[in-house]
């Protein structure tokens, strides 16, 4: 298939490659340039919107409104492309670009990904695709080259975000989890090491807990998801939960724990280091 890449980041980078690699033709733009083994780089937004499928890796809402919908890039894609979102937007966002991908005669599919920068470069993320299923079905050979599984969350395009937004949220509630865990468990004298290998070896043994557990053990949070998108996502799980009426607590409290790494200029750091002031 000829493919189209817009976002070239730790995670864009990993995608391109692999798409290329599975065989697919691949024309990728980056705000800040850069080039991919197997990759064609394109001058603007619009030439990658003249594939078969374009996929988006941008940071955020704001990103994508200024990348692709204020310079009316929509408007010149190529009849038939379907364009996939993969990055985590809002809900709200996701119900907007279906309303003007409709109006252009454009297929959308959100598709945001489970998965780090290691994950993305192995193929094996897992992709949480939504929308028309006849997108999807054309699109799938996309998702063969990047992921290890596509989750099929519907026809409703914004489920996917709504998904992947509660996922986020559910890892930072288990960073805030054992770090009151170690909180306790360390002032009673049991040092991090063992409480965790406890742990993993019988009630948590996901991934999210083993590797952010391995930060915690070590006090040491070096940049992998930076914690200022931590709180960007938690920002965006808010905003729904306001939209839907809802309160929930628990995303209160690691919204707030997740503001202050930041603030206290954390923000570059893995979204782990929130851990360190439930710690001290």
């Amino acid at each position: 298939m000829d493919i189209g890449m817009i976002g070239l980041g730790a995670m864009g980078r990993a995608m391109a490659r692999n798409l290329a690699q599975a065989g697919h033709t691949v024309k990728a733009w980056n705000r800040s340039g850069g080039s991919v083994e197997g990759v064609t780089m394109v001058p603007s937004p619009a030439e990658a919107f003249q594939g078969d499928a374009v996929l988006t890796m941008l940071s955020d809402d704001n990103a994508i409104r200024s990348v692709l919908l204020e310079p009316g890039v929509l408007k010149h894609a190529k009849p038939g492309l379907v364009h996939i979102v993969t990055s985590t937007i809002s809900v709200a966002f996701a119900r907007e670009l279906v309303a003007l991908h409709a109006v252009q005669g454009i297929d959308y599919v959100s598709a945001p990904v489970l998965g780090r920068p290691d994950v993305a470069a192995a193929g094996e993320l897992n992709v949480l695709a939504a929308g028309a299923p006849h997108a999807l079905a054309k699109i799938s050979p996309l998702f063969d080259a990047i992921s290890k599984r596509v989750w099929d969350m519907g026809a409703d395009a914004p489920t996917a975000n709504a998904a992947k937004i509660a996922c986020n949220m559910m890892i930072a509630m288990s960073i805030e989890a054992m770090a009151e865990a170690v909180a306790l468990t360390e002032s009673n004298g049991l040092a991090r090491d063992r409480f965790f290998d406890v742990i993993l070896n019988t009630l948590f043994g996901s991934r999210s807990y083993q590797v952010y557990s391995a930060n915690i053990a070590a006090n040491r949070y070096e940049a992998g998801f930076k914690a200022s998108l931590g709180l960007k996502d938690l920002r965006l799980a808010t905003e729904a939960a306001e939209q839907a009426g809802r309160a929930l607590p628990m995303l209160d409290a690691v919204h707030g724990r997740m503001a202050q790494t930041v603030e206290a200029g954390m923000g570059e750091k893995d979204w782990s280091a929130m851990a360190a002031f439930t710690i001290g």
